[in-house]
């Protein structure tokens, strides 16, 4: 039942966050954005850990894979789903390629564990799969234009980088280390990096205090940094990345209600065959998987 809690946790926040993004980029640069958003999360996630005194003195070499973990999955591939926002994508469009991380973490999977994935989280998969493919069929057919394609790129790209990150967050809880204090140093590397590119690169820092971007910048860093990034990667580690990561799969249903709501997103009849396929795959994994998994 906890990881069914933790499952249905990562769905809710995260399915929420895509739309919030647009009330940042709006008004400051995706670059911005992000700092500001991770510097409230590891300042967080910092003073949790002082509070529950688990701070633990960490080798040099540790500290190099925070870095790591804090540059692919707090960092850049932020970056890029931000500026891709920016670049004219719908919200809905932009969670749906990001559901492709489950492929990717079974392949990464694989190749840097060993570990290949089960025959029915492999079939799951590869329903939801198809089931994001019928949903947005006719929106990508509609794409045209290279501001468009340079955007789904750097979308792919950025999944990518997440699911290096969620493979670096399964190292380190292999090595003990909690989720909460790897994503508290994580986020920090993260934010300071961005700090001294944000520095000498973007242009110079403004912090807007309209209500919609401090209530979306809150609820980004609170809910979909502190909270979200500690539900999937605990999850993460236990059930592992190729099962964790079809929530990735199941949350765009939510960020497309979102978008319906708020971005005028027209259901069509594929669109709803699409989303039956989705659930269908994402019933196959949970059922064959009961006692074991999310349960």
């Amino acid at each position: 039942m906890f990881n069914l809690m933790l499952y249905l946790l990562t769905i809710f926040i995260w399915g929420s966050t895509w739309i919030l993004a647009k009330f940042q980029v709006d008004e400051v640069s995706a670059l911005q954005s992000v700092l500001y958003r991770f510097i409230i999360a590891a300042l967080l996630l910092q003073g949790l850990i002082s509070v529950l005194r688990s701070r633990k003195r960490h080798p040099l070499r540790t500290h190099g894979q925070f870095f790591l973990l804090g540059s692919f999955i707090f960092c850049w591939n932020y970056v890029m789903f931000y500026t891709a926002t920016g670049m004219g994508l719908t919200t809905g469009l932009i969670a749906v390629i990001f559901s492709l991380i489950i492929t990717m973490n079974m392949a990464n999977n694989a190749l840097l564990f060993g570990e290949l994935p089960e025959r029915s989280t492999l079939v799951g998969a590869v329903i939801g799969l198809i089931g994001i493919s019928l949903v947005f069929s006719e929106d990508i057919g509609a794409l045209h234009g290279k501001g468009l394609l340079s955007a789904i790129v750097l979308c792919i790209i950025a999944t990518y980088l997440a699911s290096l990150g969620n493979m670096m967050s399964k190292i380190l809880q292999r090595q003990g280390i909690s989720v909460t204090g790897s994503n508290g140093w994580g986020m920090t590397y993260g934010a300071l990096t961005l700090l001294v590119v944000v520095l000498v690169y973007d242009d110079p820092m403004v912090f807007p205090l309209t209500p919609p971007f401090l209530s979306s910048l809150l609820f980004l860093a609170v809910f979909g940094s502190v909270i979200a990034f500690w539900s999937y990667l605990t999850l993460l580690g236990r059930v592992g990345a190729d099962k964790a990561a079809y929530a990735m799969i199941v949350f765009p249903i939510w960020s497309l209600m979102i978008s319906w709501l708020f971005e005028e997103f027209v259901w069509t009849p594929v669109k709803i065959v699409g989303v039956g396929v989705i659930l269908t795959g994402n019933l196959f994994i949970i059922g064959r998987r009961q006692k074991p998994g999310l349960g």
